[in-house]
């Protein structure tokens, strides 16, 4: 048997984080027909994809960040400012986001990740379904992924 030592370091190490993660594009690659597929395609790289609402005065009413990979929308982030809830603005955003990824960008899917505080029975409103659920996290918060599929 062959016995080998190791020295674990715990920092941040960003030249150290981007070799691991091209080593493994390039395993998951090599392993998967799909990525192999997926390389030197337009859908292989993440597209950022951002939807900005401005009110009257220019200032920003909300707005939502995502990014586009391997025909899915993927959504970051969408806010929108207390003054703007409950009109609609939200479901315009995602709405506007949803079609640029569905007609600009080739998406048939979107996924996103929400707690159970923030927007849940919104985003079913809006057509999504749970895809997953965790408990706990962070504790006494449970988070939920949706996804939905592009008409």
């Amino acid at each position: 048997m062959v016995c080998r030592m190791f020295r674990l370091e715990t920092e941040v190490d960003k030249n150290r984080r981007d070799l691991l993660r091209a080593r493994l594009l390039d395993t998951n690659t090599a392993a998967s027909p799909v990525l192999r597929a997926l390389r030197g395609t337009p859908d292989e790289r993440e597209v950022p994809l951002h939807v900005w609402a401005l009110d009257g005065s220019g200032e920003l009413a909300g707005g939502l960040v995502g990014h586009t990979w391997a025909s899915w929308l993927h959504v970051t982030y969408l806010w929108v400012d207390a003054p703007h809830r409950g009109t609609g603005l939200g479901s315009r955003l995602l709405a506007h986001a949803e079609r640029t990824a569905r007609e600009q960008r080739g998406c048939g899917r979107v996924r996103l990740e929400t707690w159970d505080f923030q927007a849940p029975d919104f985003y079913r409103k809006q057509g999504y379904e749970v895809a997953c659920v965790i408990e706990d996290y962070p504790p006494g918060i449970t988070e939920y992924t949706l996804v939905k599929r592009l008409g």
